[in-house]
């Protein structure tokens, strides 16, 4: 039998022991920075001019706050005439009224005499020509009537009309003020004094709501689906001297089938350091937790997949190893090996299953 080789005497191979660490799983993607919520303003009427504007691109408003103002003439002016079209609706009003009444006490004299008549008629006194006559009186008198409430009803129509007329001109004039309908920052001013407003071309203003900025990060089609709402990114851009933070908003459901690329919205925590169409880095934590890891250099790679050589007594084995998350030079080991082990940190150096070495331990790796 062959004694055993001194210690010394064996190849010295660097190993590094399997301990728990820190890993972090990071994605990379990178897009362009834009408005979370952006806010296109048109005036709610049309064909009145612009007479002043009362913000610059760059200004921060609050919602409500009048952003231009149009010109009111033709519509005070459509006021006044509806104004006086309201008194003469009154009048027309009073005198159908008095109408009425008349009509009323006409029939009720009519309808007396009638049967005034009638009663005459039935003593003698009277023939029936004459009851003939006054009940036709009464009939045309009570046919008055009805035309008169008629005519009233008509005329109480007419001065409706008239006041719902001037509630439509008092909202117009109300919105001769074009508002701000959120709190933001204006982006856009295509309103120019002196132009006539409309809703058909270009918004009057753009409004970045609440001055919130996202950057829509392109990424790669394979990891699109490890991506979720609520993780934090670290942001990196050439405008911005220390990194910022960000955190996943949304994760589009599409790809697009040019580029194959996936998206993400990342909303920026400090949106004043960024502007709409810079291009901004994103390194997205997808995960982190405790775990067993070894340098990556000590994985290698077999048709049963991923492994390592461990040392046990100085002799090296062969173990076969689930890997998950990579970082910072590092791999998690999922199964396959357990804290305190040794593996051979170069998975390439000369030693094959079977073989006796001496171990040196690696320089203690940091997170």
């Amino acid at each position: 039998m062959t004694p055993e080789a001194p210690r010394a005497a064996l190849p010295a191979i660097t190993v590094s022991t399997v301990e728990t660490r820190l890993m972090r799983d990071r994605l990379l993607a990178s897009g362009m920075v834009g408005a979370v919520e952006r806010v296109q303003v048109q005036p709610l009427i049309e064909g009145q001019p612009i007479e002043t504007l009362e913000v610059e691109i760059g200004d921060r408003v609050t919602e409500g706050q009048v952003l231009a103002r149009l010109s009111k003439t033709s519509l005070e002016l459509q006021k006044s005439e509806l104004i006086a079209s309201r008194a003469s609706a009154a009048a027309t009003v009073a005198q159908a009224e008095a109408q009425q009444l008349e009509a009323r006490a006409n029939a009720d004299e009519a309808q007396r005499a009638n049967a005034r008549t009638a009663q005459l008629v039935r003593q003698g006194a009277a023939t029936q020509a004459a009851a003939e006559q006054t009940s036709a009186r009464a009939i045309s008198a009570t046919a008055g009537v009805t035309v008169a409430v008629q005519s009233l009803e008509a005329a109480r129509a007419q001065a409706k009309l008239v006041e719902a007329q001037i509630e439509n001109i008092d909202l117009q004039l109300s919105r001769t003020e074009v508002v701000a309908p959120v709190s933001g920052e204006v982006v856009e001013r295509n309103a120019l004094v002196g132009a006539v407003a409309s809703a058909a071309g270009e918004p009057m203003f753009a409004i970045n709501r609440d001055g919130a900025l996202e950057l829509r990060a392109d990424v790669a089609e394979r990891d699109l689906l490890r991506l979720k709402p609520g993780q934090v990114a670290r942001l990196s851009s050439v405008a911005a001297a220390e990194p910022l933070t960000g955190t996943v908003r949304l994760v589009e459901p599409s790809i697009d089938m040019q580029t194959r690329l996936g998206r993400a919205r990342i909303t920026v925590d400090t949106p004043d350091l960024l502007r709409p169409g810079m291009f901004v880095d994103a390194e997205i934590l997808v995960a982190e937790r405790e775990a067993l890891a070894v340098p990556v250099s000590a994985i290698g790679a077999s048709d049963e997949g991923a492994t390592v050589m461990r040392v046990r007594d100085g002799l090296v084995e062969r173990v076969v190893v689930q890997t998950g998350i990579r970082d910072a030079g590092m791999v998690e080991v999922v199964a396959g090996l357990v804290a305190g082990d040794l593996v051979v940190t170069k998975a390439a150096a000369f030693v094959r299953d079977g073989d006796r070495v001496n171990p040196v331990p690696a320089p203690a790796a940091t997170n």
